[in-house]
């Protein structure tokens, strides 16, 4: 790897790694299903440590329940969010195409709950819609949504009516004035603010299924915070985001590395974080670029 960047951040997240197969998310950690996922992203980005990642993707096909789903921890069955990133891991990988369908079949017929459209509630956006929880049986929000439409779009099944129905839920959920935060635009009548790093991850996920004219505010909003961002997942959501649509900042590499030497300051980043840094580093698109696809939008 010949940026000493990214081969540092490699280094760093090889000693996350554990020896039975995947990845804790702190020193001396226990087995994370979330930062064992990250991690085999960010490697195969970079396309190092081929062995690592293949044990990674045995130790989640090892996590992954019956019924598809791939949870936190098996102390806690029913958050099960990590399953879109399960999918992502085993993208391109012959030998986890069972597990992979199965962990796709889990999201399309899961969703979070739902309500009458009619009801009005304090947050005045459609309940009725379908996108995907953090846990099972609990409402839907921008995050595990988010992560839901980009799965199974790298998997081919973009124009599945769930991902266009998660689709259409996002952007009922949009802030007033661009952006998007965990998932209200409004709450008792007030204006919610966006983030930077939901921006981010809602941009990657619309990319290629909405036209760009529809989400300029976002687009601004995200290119006017970026600027400032040099926290790792704040800055690696949104240089991802940005760069789904073609928008990567031509001086992200010097805001990613002041974002590395900020560790001296804050302390050893975990591995999601150093696993973020890395896909930031390493893609100029959007998470769907690891696997060599296009996320710029249709025309329109």
């Amino acid at each position: 790897m010949s940026d000493p960047l990214i081969s540092g951040a490699i280094e760093a997240l090889k000693k996350k790694s554990l020896r039975e197969g995947g990845f804790a998310n702190a020193d001396q950690g226990n087995y994370r299903t979330d930062a064992t996922a990250w991690a085999i992203l960010a490697l195969t980005a970079s396309g190092a440590e081929p062995e690592l990642v293949h044990l990674g993707r045995q130790r989640l096909a090892a996590s992954q329940l019956p019924d598809g789903r791939v949870c936190i921890s098996p102390e806690h069955p029913k958050v099960c969010w990590p399953t879109p990133l399960a999918i992502l891991a085993w993208h391109k990988s012959p030998a986890h195409q069972a597990a992979l369908s199965r962990a796709s079949q889990f999201l399309l017929n899961s969703s979070g709950i739902v309500f009458d459209p009619t009801t009005k509630g304090p947050d005045e956006h459609n309940p009725s819609l379908k996108g995907w929880p953090w846990v099972a049986g609990t409402y839907a929000w921008i995050d595990p949504t988010a992560l839901g439409i980009i799965a199974l779009k790298a998997t081919g099944q973009g124009s599945h009516p769930r991902v266009l129905e998660a689709r259409g839920l996002i952007l009922d959920r949009q802030c007033l004035h661009g952006g998007w935060n965990y998932g209200n635009r409004l709450v008792y009548g007030a204006e919610l603010r966006p983030m930077p790093e939901n921006t981010g991850l809602a941009l990657d996920a619309l990319a290629g299924l909405t036209p760009k004219a529809s989400l300029e505010a976002g687009l601004n909003y995200l290119q006017s915070r970026v600027q400032g961002l040099r926290t790792p997942l704040a800055l690696a959501f949104s240089l991802l985001g940005l760069g789904a649509w073609g928008e990567r900042p031509a001086a992200a590499p010097s805001w990613l590395a002041e974002c590395w030497q900020l560790q001296d300051q804050l302390g050893g980043y975990d591995t999601t974080a150093i696993a973020l840094f890395i896909l930031a580093s390493s893609l100029s698109g959007g998470l769907g670029s690891i696997f060599g696809q296009e996320s710029y939008p249709p025309p329109g």
